[in-house]
């Protein structure tokens, strides 16, 4: 197996950074193939990472990477273009991180924030604050009402989508948008529910 970044020549990265000096370096080496590939694997590895606290945003992330590669490996964009979109791929991902500081918001609060925020909707319709609201009230009730098994535990699971729901409810989350809505806080609540789950 050979180490991109030896054969890249540059220092291992820092992956969760993908400063403007690295993402400078990248752009500016003359082997635009590796360049790709470097870019590609940083990115795969940082979505792989905020697949373990935010569903929505990791998903989102992969889509726009399989698409700009896609798009590359099909021709339809040259090398060039690939890597400033994989650049600009990697600042909207540090852009991303710093959102929860700007809504006011913890990590966990924005990874609810943001199963909620995937229907248009509803950000009309209730506003940010509102879905601020319902994201710091799921955090809570989640977090009060995992146990470690409840995943594997039908009843837990049914009790825990009925307060999802009536959450949801409360706010007047748009009905005909609910079930995708407690589907998706139910998928985000099982990869956080890890480290808060009690005996």
């Amino acid at each position: 197996m050979v180490d991109i970044f030896a054969a890249a020549g540059l220092k291992k990265p820092d992956i969760s950074i993908l400063s403007d000096e690295f993402l400078a370096e990248v752009r500016g080496m003359p082997q635009r193939n590796l360049a790709v590939e470097l870019l590609q694997k940083l990115l795969r590895g940082e979505i792989r990472t905020r697949l373990k606290g935010n569903v929505v945003q990791a998903r989102s992330f992969a889509e726009m990477l399989e698409q700009a590669v896609r798009r590359y490996q099909n021709r339809a964009i040259e090398t060039a273009q690939v890597i400033e979109e994989l650049i600009q791929l990697a600042r909207d991902m540090r852009a991303a991180s710093a959102r929860g500081d700007q809504l006011g918001l913890s990590e966990d609060e924005l990874a609810f924030y943001d199963a909620l925020e995937t229907n248009d909707s509803a950000v009309k319709v209730l506003g940010d604050d509102t879905l601020k609201r319902i994201a710091r009230e799921l955090v809570a009730t989640v977090r009060k009402n995992v146990t470690i098994d409840w995943t594997l535990r039908e009843n837990v699971r049914a009790q825990l989508r009925v307060l999802v729901k009536r959450i949801l409810r409360k706010y007047g989350y748009p009905p005909d948008k609910q079930e995708r809505a407690t589907r998706t806080v139910l998928e985000q609540a099982e990869v956080l529910s890890e480290g808060w789950a009690v005996v």
